[in-house]
């Protein structure tokens, strides 16, 4: 019976790429190192979905331009994320906590080089997130300019003025924003495929299901269909793309 248990929780393992070619297989259940995944709080795994462009061509991560913005939905068909092929690498091990003070680890970013990361684009203040209408949430460039920090590099939520480090795992550096972005956990496969795979980090999921009601009704339908959760593929598009006019301040 010892045997079995072991088997069955090694089926249950989720295999999370590092920054190059090699992969670390994660047990949530059996997580030592501050993932805080027993009770599904801040590493939470859905459905496998394989990220594909705006053709409907599996993505690669070597097309991904350096310092743009990408913007697609996972794990729900209505909550964005955005992703972004960094100048720089991402830290590794970042050790962070949620605003009630629980802790996790953000392991780096992915891609040959490290850089590319993916981060829940609802911001944790106001949930203010990319629109099909106008993105006030994005991505400025190291070389760009911000009121929200004293340099670029950061996600700005131009709501409020909220910024976020993406080299160290979303992390707030700036505005009223209490913690960080949560992060969408990225695989990518040795013919360079890219897949979304898990979220963690303290997610504000529920509180943006309750706030967009009409906003969920006029672009799903209804709140239901927009809590649906995506299966096997998600279109990936720029931000410039997805949004008719960004908003940056």
């Amino acid at each position: 019976m010892k045997g079995r248990h072991l088997f069955m929780e090694r089926r249950n393992f989720l295999r999370l790429s590092a920054t190059s070619a090699m992969a670390v297989a994660i047990a949530p259940s059996l997580v030592t190192q501050k993932l805080y995944a027993e009770d599904g709080s801040l590493f939470q795994t859905f459905e496998k979905v394989q990220l594909k462009d705006a053709e409907g061509n599996p993505l690669k991560s070597a097309a991904l331009a350096v310092e743009e913005n990408y913007v697609f939905h996972y794990p729900h068909v209505s909550t964005p994320a955005i992703m972004v092929n960094l100048a720089t690498p991402a830290q590794k091990d970042i050790k962070l906590k949620a605003e009630d003070g629980t802790e996790y680890v953000y392991r780096g970013g992915m891609g040959a080089n490290g850089t590319i990361v993916a981060y829940s684009a609802i911001c944790p203040h106001q949930l203010t997130h990319p629109q099909p209408e106008m993105s006030m949430f994005q991505y400025v460039e190291e070389k760009g300019k911000t009121l929200a920090y004293d340099k670029g590099g950061v996600f700005v939520c131009s709501s409020h003025l909220s910024a976020f480090d993406p080299i160290e795992g979303g992390k707030v550096v700036g505005g009223p924003a209490n913690e960080g972005l949560a992060s969408i956990i990225l695989e990518i496969d040795a013919e360079d495929n890219m897949w979304a795979v898990a979220v963690l980090g303290p997610v504000k999921f529920q509180d943006y299901f309750d706030a967009f009601k009409d906003e969920f009704e006029k672009f799903y339908g209804n709140r239901r269909k927009a809590k649906k959760l995506i299966k096997e593929e998600a279109k990936v598009q720029p931000l410039k793309n997805f949004s008719a006019e960004l908003i940056q301040a």
